[in-house]
C-alpha cells in the first residue's frame, strides 16, 4: 500500500488499464483492421488478397471501372450516401416534433407519475428490435391492422401501399429512436425553474410566447444531444431498412452489409464502414466546436 500512495501515476494507470486495453482490443484494433483492409485488392471469391496494395475501393465511391479500364463518374452510391443522411435527418426531424411534446408533459407531471412516464418510454427497449420492426410489418402490410381498421370505416376502399416504401422506414426509424429523443429533452425540462414560467406569465406572456423564449431555449442542449442521439444511429441502420423497406430502400448500412455478404467484395464494404465514421466523427466535431463557441461567449 505504501509504494501505491508513493506513486499516484501507477494508480492512476491500475485504474485506467482495464478500460484502456478493452478499448484497444474492441475499438482501435478492429479500426485499424478494417482501414488496411479497405486498402487491399479483392478476392473475387471472398475475402481480400492479403499484402496487395488498392485504392480501388474509394475510387468505387465516386467512379467505375469500364471494360477498357478507364474511369467514369458514377453517383449511385453517392446518391445512396446522401439518401441514407436525408432519411435520418427526416427521422431526427420527426423524433423532435413528437418527442418534445412528450418530454414536455412527462416534465410537468407529479415525481410519482415522472416515474411511470420514464418507465413506459423505455419499455419498448425490453423487446428486441427485430421483433418490433416485424410488429410494424404486421401493421403497416395490405392486409394489416391499419388498412383493416381504415377500410372498416369507409376512408379507403382499397388497401393502401404503407409497407416496403420510404414512409415504412421513416415510421419504423422514428419508432425505433424516439426514446433516445425523449429522455434527453425530458432530462434538461426536469431541471427547469418553474417560477421562470410563472414570472413569463406575470409578464402577461402568453403560452406561446412562453414555450418559445423561456422554455425552449432552456431545453436546447437536451434537444441538441436527442439530435445526435437520433440522426447517428438512423445514420447507420440497417434492421429496420432491410425489413420494412423490402430491399426497395438501401441505406448505408444495408450497402455495406451486401458488399460483405452477396458481393463479396470485402475492401468496398471496409471503405464505405470507414467513410460512414468519418461523415459521423464530422458531424459530433462540427457539434462540438459550436458548442465551444457557443459556450464561450
Amino acid at each position: 500500500m505504501n509504494v501505491l500512495a508513493s506513486k499516484p501515476a501507477l494508480i492512476r494507470m491500475l485504474l485506467i488499464g482495464p478500460t484502456l486495453i478493452a478499448i484497444t482490443v474492441f475499438m482501435v484494433i478492429p479500426l485499424l483492421l478494417m482501414a488496411y483492409i479497405s486498402f487491399q485488392t479483392r478476392d473475387y471469391s471472398g475475402g481480400v488478397l492479403w499484402g496487395e496494395f488498392s485504392y480501388e475501393a474509394y475510387l468505387r465511391l465516386f467512379f467505375e471501372r469500364n471494360l477498357d479500364d478507364s474511369l467514369s463518374v458514377n453517383f449511385n452510391y453517392l446518391l445512396i450516401i446522401l439518401h441514407s443522411i436525408w432519411l435520418s435527418f427526416f427521422t431526427m426531424v420527426c423524433s423532435l416534433l413528437v418527442g418534445f411534446p412528450v418530454a414536455l408533459f412527462m416534465a410537468t407531471r407529479s415525481p410519482r407519475w415522472k416515474t411511470v412516464l420514464v418507465f413506459m418510454v423505455t419499455l419498448p427497449f425490453w423487446t428486441n428490435l427485430l421483433v418490433r420492426n416485424y410488429a410494424w410489418i404486421l401493421l403497416l402490410r395490405d392486409h394489416g391492422t391499419i388498412n383493416a381498421l381504415l377500410i372498416w370505416l369507409g376512408v379507403i376502399s382499397e388497401p393502401l401501399p404503407l409497407l416496403h416504401n420510404q414512409f415504412a422506414v421513416a415510421v419504423g426509424l422514428t419508432y425505433s429512436f424516439l426514446p433516445f429523443m425523449v429522455l434527453p429533452i425530458y432530462s434538461s425540462l426536469e431541471k427547469i425553474d418553474l417560477r421562470l414560467v410563472e414570472a413569463s406569465f406575470d409578464l402577461y406572456g402568453t403560452r406561446w410566447q412562453t414555450l418559445r423564449r423561456v422554455i425552449f431555449p432552456l431545453a436546447v442542449p437536451g434537444i441538441i444531444a436527442g439530435c445526435i442521439l437520433v440522426f447517428v444511429p438512423a445514420l447507420g441502420s440497417y434492421v429496420t431498412p432491410e425489413l420494412l423497406g423490402g430491399g426497395k430502400t438501401l441505406m448505408i448500412g444495408n450497402l455495406i452489409g451486401l458488399q460483405f455478404g452477396a458481393a463479396r467484395n470485402w475492401p468496398f464494404g471496409a471503405a464505405l464502414g470507414l467513410f460512414l465514421l468519418v461523415l459521423v466523427m464530422l458531424s459530433l466535431f462540427v457539434y462540438a466546436r459550436r458548442y465551444r463557441e457557443g459556450a464561450g461567449q
